[in-house]
């Protein structure tokens, strides 16, 4: 086997959460900050819980919004189209 390849294991890696609870573990990473653990986490207390830096959940809401305007738009022009072609289908008819 190659020697000095393997990168430096700390058997004493320093953990810390966003809620503050701490822990040591071994790790090739001397200290790791993490933004959820099994103290905070929503599946482990139950509650609901948005961590939302960047906006992603408000930038998510409006495109989904967008979405639901422009496809109840697509169907006013469908059922215009469709009016229309019923419309020349009915004229059509009656000429002959």
């Amino acid at each position: 086997m190659k020697k000095d390849i393997h990168p430096k294991y700390y058997p004493k890696a320093q953990i810390t959460c966003a809620c503050g609870k701490t822990w040591t573990t071994g790790s090739t990473i001397e200290k790791i900050k993490v933004e959820l653990c099994s103290n905070c986490h929503p599946f482990y207390t139950g509650k609901q819980k948005f961590l939302d830096t960047a906006r992603r959940v408000e930038k998510f809401q409006e495109k989904s919004a967008k979405k639901t305007v422009a496809s109840a738009a697509r169907k006013g022009k469908k059922a215009k189209k469709a009016a229309r072609i019923a419309k020349k289908t009915v004229t059509a008819k009656d000429a002959d």
